[in-house]
């Protein structure tokens, strides 16, 4: 089981990458499209050579019209995807400075505590993607440039919420039971500050 979970969220955080890629790329893009478009529109380009300026401008060389609303719904999306993999790997920043002389009996105690708690937080969070999602499906709500429904960012971020949420439960209750019984399933990661 733990190897489906892990390949899943591996998979999700590569699509999450994927994404994430193509966002940056369209930013680069927008950027020297609006730069180009102001110097085709600058007077220099204007006075010297109007016509290639002008034919520039009406093939569309500009910024990427709706490139914010795309990123803002991108970034949303890449960041739950990221989450399954952060989440089963153990990759949270962990502040270990007061834990560490703690036995290994009370430090597995409160790496289980600090899983049921992400747990329930990635429930949550993803009960209340799911109803932000029905509010705006029902309110018909769509982005002011692109007019694409807002719901379809909720619902592809839900995949990625889903995914950490189901997984969140399935290391606490890994975690909890290496605390009952010593087992090492999970190794102990962790992004350590």
């Amino acid at each position: 089981m733990h190897r489906f979970f892990l390949n899943l969220s591996r998979l999700l955080a590569i699509i999450g990458g994927i994404v994430l890629t193509i966002l940056i790329v369209m930013i680069c893009l927008s950027i020297i499209g609006r730069t180009l478009n102001g110097v085709l529109h600058s007077d220099l380009m204007q006075t010297s050579l109007p016509a290639f300026s002008d034919w520039m401008v009406a093939a569309g060389v500009g910024p990427i019209t709706g490139d914010f609303e795309l990123v803002e719904a991108g970034i949303a999306f890449a960041i739950f995807m990221f989450l399954p993999l952060t989440q089963i790997t153990s990759g949270h920043a962990v502040v270990d400075v007061f834990t560490n002389w703690m036995p290994m009996r009370s430090q597995r105690f409160l790496t289980a505590l600090a899983e049921v708690l992400f747990a329930i937080a990635l429930v949550i969070i993803a009960l209340q993607l799911y109803q932000g999602m029905l509010s705006k499906q029902k309110s018909g709500t769509t982005t002011f440039l692109l007019e694409f429904p807002i719901w379809w960012a909720y619902a592809l971020s839900l995949v990625g919420a889903i995914s950490a949420a189901v997984i969140g439960v399935y290391v606490a209750l890994v975690r909890i039971y290496q605390f009952f019984t010593g087992a090492e399933i999970l190794e102990e990661e962790g992004a350590e500050h």
